[in-house]
């Protein structure tokens, strides 16, 4: 008897996404996961600036997501992998290096900022006190997300895992928490 291979390559996202969760086979997530090798290591190139760590990079992403694939909600495969190749990026930038170069723009300003009163150098012990003090007045989500996100150095990805709470949740849980981190410590800081 003769056992032919189906073509899966014939198959779209959503079909080779369903069957490996539904059967477990490799085969399924492996065709899926090839089809965006070149999008992955351009993003991987652009943002780790290194061939080899983006050629890595990618081999780790696999090895990283084939067991833990089927725990997430995926709706669109290519938009959700961009997001958590992105995301593996930044992390491996803020492991591997301490200072990371950006644009002078108002929203990463306003990031800077955050971070700068997150770092465990820093030396002013009534800011420190301080952040402690806006930290604690978050609603809990936002602050479980913010300190996961900076504090821990977790990707959305691992937050969402860790939390339960959906991607677009965690999103904002971060945006809105860095705000009212903000806005608390702007108020409280001339006091």
């Amino acid at each position: 008897m003769f056992f032919f291979k189906r073509n899966i390559s014939a198959y779209t996202d959503e079909q080779l996404l369903k069957l490996y969760i539904d059967t477990g086979q490799s085969d399924y997530f492996g065709e899926l996961y090839n089809r965006y090798i070149p999008l992955l290591y351009g993003v991987c190139l652009k943002y780790l600036q290194d061939e080899a760590k983006a050629q890595d990079a990618v081999m780790q992403l696999f090895e990283i997501l084939l067991p833990k694939i089927s725990r997430y909600e995926i709706k669109v495969f290519r938009t959700w992998l961009y997001s958590v190749v992105k995301n593996h990026c930044l992390q491996l930038l803020r492991k591997n290096e301490p200072e990371i170069l950006i644009g002078l723009d108002a929203q990463n300003m306003e990031f800077a900022g955050i971070v700068h009163l997150l770092s465990e150098e820093e030396e002013d012990k009534e800011r420190l006190e301080l952040l402690k003090h806006c930290l604690e007045k978050l609603p809990e989500p936002q602050r479980i997300s913010i300190e996961a996100f900076f504090m821990e150095e977790k990707s959305y990805a691992d937050i969402v895992e860790s939390t339960g709470y959906q991607l677009k949740s965690v999103k904002s849980y971060i945006q809105n928490g860095k705000r009212n981190l903000k806005i608390c410590i702007e108020k409280n800081i001339n006091k």
